[in-house]
């Protein structure tokens, strides 16, 4: 590609609206400085020094969208009533993310994951205990009516919508379905980011799994090209979808396309594979860019081009990390 339909289709990631809608959660990151050991118990004391609040699961999913489309991005999910729920709302909306169709529940716990971590003199921090509060079970009844309600109301508006889907409650049966119709009943991309249970989602627009995951899925490993072919195959069968993604770490990724009743492969090598310090957060990095480029018209090898661009500047960093569309545009030396 010329370096200035590059250029083109990278300012086109920022015009679509999304729709993002999954398990939403907080991390928070409790740092202190080593100061002794309890008398109380054999445990170590922290002097407190700093507490961040990042975006985690759909959360970060949707933290991506709204960096790369300057703040078009919509958050539909649960949060409880409690202190966390609150923060959460505070955060996304911190980062231009619209909060107005995040569903209240009284029942349910804010997913909130606080890592503790300690420092001393010459050593690095590390992390000492994680908490999570959370709730896994299914959504109730009345909520799971209110988080359907809200998709019937907003989807119009919106040139796309994720899915994203960390296993906490919130996609049950009847909001995939739900969401599907909506989204073909108005002409509107959807692409799910899923690791397991994928037949609940058969007939998105697109998935992103990782090489794992879509092992589990069909059943059999991924050895060459020709198990390759036949995962992808099996897998656009099995759902029903139009184009997997499949993100496969440093062996890049691969695209498969049904095309006038063939399956089509494109592969990509791993971008900067010799700077990996973290793949945390990359999926969603992906998920985001990818949905973005198919939304703004882009053809789909093209979309993964630029969320293969993508996740190279992520992994870079420690924790999750998020791109401007400066940042692909610097990356490329425009």
């Amino acid at each position: 590609m010329e370096k200035e339909q590059i250029i083109e289709y990278i300012d086109k990631l920022a015009v679509p609206k999304i729709l993002i809608i999954g398990d939403f959660a907080l991390d928070e990151m409790v740092f202190g400085n080593t100061e002794r050991i309890s008398r109380e118990a054999p445990v170590l004391i922290l002097e407190h020094y700093e507490t961040k609040k990042i975006l985690g699961a759909a959360s970060n999913a949707a933290y991506n969208v709204s960096k790369l489309n300057f703040g078009k991005a919509s958050a539909l999910g649960v949060y409880g009533d409690d202190y966390y729920g609150v923060k959460l709302l505070e955060v996304l909306e911190d980062k231009k993310i619209d909060t107005s169709l995040m569903v209240l529940d009284k029942t349910r716990k804010t997913t909130t994951k606080t890592r503790i971590s300690g420092t001393c003199n010459q050593s690095i921090t590390q992390q000492i205990v994680r908490i999570d509060r959370q709730t896994k079970t299914p959504l109730s009844i009345e909520t799971e009516k209110k988080v359907i309600d809200n998709i019937k109301k907003s989807a119009k508006n919106f040139d796309g919508i994720i899915l994203s889907d960390y296993h906490l409650g919130c996609l049950t049966d009847n909001v995939i379905k739900t969401a599907i119709e909506q989204a073909k009943k108005h002409n509107i991309i959807i692409v799910a980011d899923i690791q397991k249970s994928m037949e609940k989602y058969k007939g998105v627009t697109a998935i992103t799994p990782n090489q794992p995951d879509s092992e589990k899925q069909v059943g059999f490993f991924i050895k060459d090209d020709k198990t390759l072919f036949e995962a992808g195959k099996e897998l656009i069968e099995q759902l029903k979808v139009e184009k997997v993604l499949l993100t496969r770490g440093e062996s890049g990724m691969a695209l498969f396309e049904k095309k006038e009743g063939k399956i089509e492969l494109k592969k990509i090598p791993a971008y900067n594979k010799k700077e990996v310090f973290d793949v945390t957060g990359a999926g969603d990095t992906v998920v985001a860019t990818f949905t973005l480029a198919l939304c703004a018209g882009l053809d789909a090898h093209k979309a993964m081009r630029l969320g293969n661009l993508a996740a190279s500047i992520v992994i870079r960093y420690f924790g999750c990390h998020t791109v401007t569309i400066e940042d692909l545009k610097k990356e490329l030396k425009l």
